[in-house]
């Protein structure tokens, strides 16, 4: 009887296990009906499900004390009924009622049974906790006896371990449920395991909601990148946060959260860069500002938290945000010049309307609908750029504004009369639909391009590189220009005051030919002018030669038209003036045909020709100081002719007891004086103003169109000088 109970316990005993078993089967089935959100899809089921649950722990409980009860009963009435038998006879217990004994009496046996039981019924705490202070209690014994229950311990353990591994890779798990889970493998001894898993759970919840959030970027194809960076970076922060507090400050932890965070960073660029508009549109443009923006603000958070990312992302976003620029700038330079026509809607600033406005003609408004539409263009661009976009890539937006600047003086050059120097830009002759004919169009197109160059552009740029404090955002001060800033935007200026340079120069060389040479390509001024004279005539002494003279009333007329078209623009004025007769200066000084005359030993020289020529010089230099522009190097130029006409006149023996300077200097003025008045010698030219004689020959400002530049020898000379040599305001930051 007693072996038949026995034998119908340990059936009992299979029974509750087989119990515990379906009931883990069943909870496991209730927990996949969690979706990937974390939502539970509650219903009638699940809620007769929990009360089953209940019943059936309670079940499992009352057995088991039941199978206890009967165990120890049995026990009981073992012992006494060996003991009777004992007293009886000397007849031996039967050796499996000897195990069963030693089965129920052992509490290792009894502890294995309860990890187990608590295993079944995912106690998952509670079986930690005594798994370590069974440990704690457990001796070093090496018995074999001992060697097996050390085995069977293990063997439960990673039972356990494998329990909160399931646990904490289940999509829906709570952030605290995770937290236990993860504490409970820190205490079995797999921390890193844990760090993984942790690491492994985040990134599969931050895949998940871009999974959702990606459909959306065509939407706002602007904006994306900000939401993007906020999904990736708010789970490197929380993701970062959870490890110090599970792990602690442990280099080996940390370094993995780095490593971890790195990789979301190079997976988030790579995102951007596969969902953001073209590259060539104002759309990526933005796009790009804002993921640099966004991004950067977050690393400099992060930084807080013992994550320095700004750099990773820099080196990532510098290719993409270089391209965008590139295909922008690229097309930005097919738009100028396709059409020149402007919307009257652009959302130009008035001050930048009515500035380039102001040289409106009658004739053409193309030229004004040019500058227009050049500056929406840049101020289209520079819109799109954020400060820390500025900050960090200024360096690479200034030098193309300035490109785009330079092939916008390049097609107002083809504008000009004559030939340009670079007659490769030969795709601009179709893109100019305007020409300028009279002095007052090409004064105009000077006058928008300087007001281009030195204010309305450094106004747009400005005020992108140097925002107000106001309106700086938090974590922003380093964007104020710092001293290398403040370098680059002095060579930027530089840089349009070069291309501005080059138009003004190519037209101070067309109107300079167009005087100097005749239609045919006759020079007005030669050589032959200075080898009369045989001391009679008295002109010599007390005005300048003829060509001279039709240069101050070119000037003098030149002024006045510049006067009305220029309002306002008097450092133009001044500047435009003084490189005319700088050039007219540098023609005479590098054309070799004139001084070939001189040195040639049969062409006869009188003294007074060498006086004359003086005088000429004088006179330039006179005009400059009369009219207020820069005369230095007016002067350098006319001292150097002056002293290479004495050497020459020295070296043919001619001699010459030449007027000391002050007679020149007064000589000069009083020239001016007469020229003024319209007094002038009885045998002089006629000087009015509208025309000038010379040797037969009529000079009318009318005649603007270009001469033919076939016997110019030395075009390439013309105008090498460059402003930075005048005595005038330049556009550098100190001057202007």
């Amino acid at each position: 009887g007693i072996r038949k109970l026995c034998c119908e316990l340990l059936d009992l005993k299979d029974a509750v296990e087989n119990l515990c078993g379906n009931r883990r089967t069943k909870y496991l089935a209730f927990l996949s009906k969690f979706d990937c959100n974390g939502n539970c899809r509650m219903s009638e089921e699940v809620v007769e499900m929990e009360h089953e649950l209940v019943e059936l722990r309670k079940h499992i409980s009352s057995q088991g004390i039941i199978v206890q009860d009967l165990m120890t009963g049995v026990c009981r009435e073992l012992e006494e009924s060996n003991q009777e038998t004992a007293d009886t006879n000397d007849t031996p217990l039967d050796p499996k009622v000897d195990d069963v004994q030693e089965e129920m009496d052992d509490p290792k046996k009894k502890f294995l049974e309860k990890i187990d039981v608590l295993l079944a019924e995912h106690k998952v705490e509670e079986a930690l906790e005594a798994l370590e202070a069974e440990e704690k209690n457990f001796s070093g014994d090496s018995s074999t006896e001992s060697s097996s229950y050390k085995s069977s311990f293990l063997e439960r353990k990673a039972m356990l371990e494998d329990q909160l591994t399931e646990i904490a890779e289940l999509p829906a798990v709570s952030a605290n449920e995770l937290k236990k889970a993860l504490s409970g493998l820190i205490k079995l001894g797999k921390g890193p395991s844990a760090q993984l898993l942790l690491l492994k759970s985040r990134g599969s919840r931050l895949q998940k909601n871009i999974e959702v959030f990606l459909p959306s970027c065509s939407v706002c194809p602007k904006t994306f990148p900000a939401a993007l960076s906020r999904l990736v970076f708010s789970m490197i922060s929380l993701t970062t946060r959870e490890s110090g507090l599970i792990f602690g400050d442990n280099p080996v932890y940390t370094n993995r959260v780095v490593q971890w965070a790195e990789w979301e960073i190079e997976f988030f660029v790579r995102l951007v860069k596969e969902n953001a508009p073209p590259s060539e549109t104002i759309s990526a443009l933005r796009a790009a500002s804002i993921c640099v923006q966004d991004s950067l603000n977050y690393c400099l958070l992060l930084e807080s938290q013992g994550l320095k990312l700004s750099k990773l992302l820099l080196v990532l976003l510098r290719p993409y945000l270089e391209e965008v620029l590139e295909l922008n700038f690229r097309r930005a330079r097919k738009a100028v010049f396709d059409s020149m026509e402007v919307d009257e809607n652009l959302p130009l600033s008035p001050h930048f309307v009515s500035a380039v406005s102001a040289f409106a003609t009658s004739s053409n408004s193309l030229l004004v609908d040019s500058g227009m539409k050049f500056l929406y263009i840049i101020s289209d661009i520079l819109e799109q750029l954020t400060p820390l976009v500025v900050s960090h890539f200024g360096g690479n937006v200034l030098p193309r504004i300035s490109q785009l600047f330079d092939k916008y003086m390049d097609a107002l050059i083809r504008a000009l009369p004559g030939p340009s120097d670079d007659d490769s830009l030969t795709e601009l002759k179709e893109t100019i639909p305007f020409r300028a004919e009279t002095d007052s169009e090409q004064l105009a197109i000077l006058g928008i391009a300087f007001t281009i160059m030195d204010e309305l552009l450094p106004s747009m740029v400005v005020k992108i590189w140097s925002p107000k404090n106001e309106n700086q955002e938090p974590g922003n001060e380093n964007i104020v220009p710092n001293a290398s800033t403040t370098t680059e935007l002095k060579d930027w200026r530089r840089q349009l005051q070069y291309s501005f340079d080059k138009l003004r120069d190519h037209f101070c060389r067309q109107y300079v030919l167009s005087f100097i040479y005749s239609i045919e390509g006759k020079t007005r001024l030669n050589a032959q002018i200075y080898l009369g004279g045989d001391g009679e005539d008295s002109q010599w002494d007390t005005l300048p030669s003829l060509p001279f003279q039709a240069l101050f009333a070119k000037l003098q007329q030149l002024a006045t038209v510049a006067g009305d078209v220029l309002l306002g623009k008097e450092k133009l004025q001044k500047i435009l003036l003084a490189r005319l007769t700088e050039t007219v200066l540098m023609w005479l000084s590098n054309e070799q045909d004139f001084w070939g005359v001189f040195e040639d030993k049969s062409t006869p020289l009188q003294p007074l020709g060498l006086q004359q020529l003086i005088l000429d010089m004088h006179f330039t230099v006179e005009i400059a100081r009369f009219a207020g522009y820069p005369s230095r190097h007016v002067h350098q130029i006319a001292s150097a002719i002056t002293a290479r006409a004495i050497r020459t006149f020295t070296a043919r023996d001619v001699e010459s007891a030449l007027p000391v300077d002050e007679w020149f200097v007064e000589t000069a003025k009083s020239a001016i004086n007469k020229l003024l008045m319209g007094a002038s010698g009885s045998d002089t030219s006629e000087i009015d103003d509208d025309h000038i004689v010379l040797h037969d020959e009529i000079i009318s400002d009318s005649d603007d169109t270009a001469s033919s530049l076939s016997s110019v020898e030395s075009f390439e000379s013309f105008a090498s000088a460059s402003m930075a040599e005048l005595e005038s305001p330049t556009f550098t930051d100190q001057e202007s």
